[in-house]
């Protein structure tokens, strides 16, 4: 259920069941019209009021007037030779955003969001046709990272939930019969945490039983590190939403010059939020670990790394930087990367080499970004 402490819908199209209830029974409708809206829009995908065939005349009107309509279209499909399917998203107000549908592979593989050991085969799949969608939650990003394309034009504004849904929905169409959608990362565009409100609503319109219906175990939320909403995810939903951190570097002056947001939210403090996130059984967070070459990628910060997540129930991800323009910032060779994953495999870690999926049409991890936007984010590596 919405917390009562949460803020209202924005829009028609990411309003709850309840909301519409009351939506319509203010308009004079009876209260079932509610969830034929809700089942149009979240199980089949429609916006628009005019398709919506078993409602009167009259309300499919009275939807159009209010503003119902489309959040978003596909403006650009691009296919990589590994499967994977980058979708240039384009909002109603010209924007674009991206969003990658990922083949999922097995746990053997080390795939991109293997968990070895979780209960309802939400990641790490065997099973043929199974896709991970990556959904972006904000148009640029305001972190300024230095390995990542999406923050380099800065923050241009917040997605809303309709938008955030939206580019799940058109994942859905975009796959049809050739796979289906099995899990959900929030590791687009933008961080999610920073767009608190939307992201939560989305997670809420996206579990409804009567939309879409996907299981909050089957979501990821991934961040940079903010702090205080971490803790807020782990109220609301109890750490039912599984949680992705990205760490970076395993001593505090590294991750600065790596992550700005490391100046409001030291490491230490980041890790002891990550310690109080309530991990259900059988269950462990994620740590998002970029390596880049003479940065951080030596075995004393791999053995630091090992260290600073002693105890914690948690799997490394390790991500060979990938190609961002611009940046003057590399991968390690891959014998770097094999030592330290050596390292804090001896300690004990469960940790996994990221598979590069989608690099040829530029949607690997870090290489989202706003096309025809110059840089705006300064750093100290370009």
């Amino acid at each position: 259920m919405l917390r009562t402490d949460a803020p209202p819908a924005s829009s028609l199209a990411e309003q709850l069941p309840e909301e519409w209830e009351q939506t319509i029974h203010e308009w004079g409708e009876p209260r079932y019209r509610a969830l034929q809206i809700f089942r149009w829009i979240h199980q089949r995908g429609v916006f628009d009021p005019g398709l919506m065939s078993d409602l009167p005349k009259r309300l499919r009107e009275r939807l159009a007037q209010e503003g119902l309509a489309e959040p978003a279209r596909i403006a650009e499909t691009h296919a990589s030779a590994d499967g994977t399917q980058k979708l240039l998203v384009e909002l109603a107000d010209q924007k674009r955003v991206e969003t990658v549908l990922i083949p999922r592979g097995s746990v053997a593989s080390e795939d991109i969001f293997a968990v070895p050991g979780d209960d309802d085969g939400v990641v790490g799949s065997s099973h043929t046709g199974e896709v991970t969608q990556c959904v972006s939650s904000q148009v640029g990003c305001a972190m300024g990272c230095a390995f990542c394309a999406s923050g380099i034009a800065g923050l241009k504004r917040n997605m809303s939930a309709a938008e955030i849904v939206s580019q799940v929905l058109l994942g859905r169409t975009a796959l049809g019969d050739s796979g289906r959608l099995a899990g959900l990362v929030f590791m687009g565009m933008g961080e999610p945490l920073h767009n608190y409100a939307a992201v939560t609503r989305a997670i809420r319109l996206l579990s409804h039983p009567e939309g879409l219906g996907m299981s909050l175990r089957r979501m990821t939320v991934s961040t940079s590190g903010l702090v205080p909403e971490i803790d807020r995810l782990a109220r609301d939903f109890q750490g039912q939403v599984q949680l992705a951190v990205s760490v970076h570097a395993s001593d505090t002056a590294t991750r600065s010059r790596l992550m700005p947001v490391n100046k409001k939210y030291p490491l230490p403090e980041l890790i002891a939020a990550v310690r109080r996130y309530p991990v259900p059984r059988r269950r462990r967070l994620t740590i998002e670990y970029t390596l880049v070459r003479d940065i951080n990628d030596s075995q004393e910060a791999a053995r630091e790394l090992a260290r600073l997540l002693d105890g914690l129930r948690a799997k490394v991800n390790l991500i060979p930087m990938n190609p961002v323009a611009g940046t003057g910032l590399q991968a390690p060779d891959d014998d770097v990367v094999e030592r330290f994953q050596r390292v804090l495999r001896d300690a004990g870690l469960d940790t996994f080499l990221r598979k590069r999926k989608g690099d040829d049409i530029a949607a690997a991890c870090g290489q989202l970004a706003l096309h025809g936007e110059s840089r705006k984010v300064k750093s100290e590596f370009v």
